[in-house]
């Protein structure tokens, strides 16, 4: 088994198409995970000039403990620039949430970032 099937395993199912795992922390009593967001173009904006313009600020969501310590996502949200209009642009979860099959719990987890 690779690194990305195990890492597939532990987090919300689905989470690994939007997101890649940048860093892993072990701490005494608790687990950290963070996530940044792919840069793959959202696909309602896929026919725009976009150029990525980094993150919104980290958000930070407690999820399942990992055997017996806390588990803690550290997410960071993506933003692109607009090159035609000077709009800022990012994915909305929503339109993920409504338009792709995915479990519950992932559902979940898009709609806890989604307030941020």
């Amino acid at each position: 088994m690779d690194t990305q099937s195990l890492i597939e395993m532990i987090l919300p199912e689905g989470i690994t198409k939007y997101f890649e795992v940048t860093q892993i922390v072990k701490e005494a009593s608790s687990y950290r995970i963070y996530l940044s967001v792919k840069n793959t173009l959202p696909l309602e904006y896929s026919s725009g000039k976009l150029i990525s313009k980094g993150f919104f600020d980290e958000i930070t969501v407690q999820d399942f403990p990992i055997r017996g310590k806390a588990c803690y996502l550290h997410v960071r949200r993506r933003r692109w620039l607009n090159v035609t209009t000077g709009d800022s642009v990012f994915r909305d979860w929503d339109m993920v949430a409504n338009g792709t099959r995915m479990s519950q719990e992932f559902a979940s987890f898009l709609k806890g970032i989604a307030r941020y």
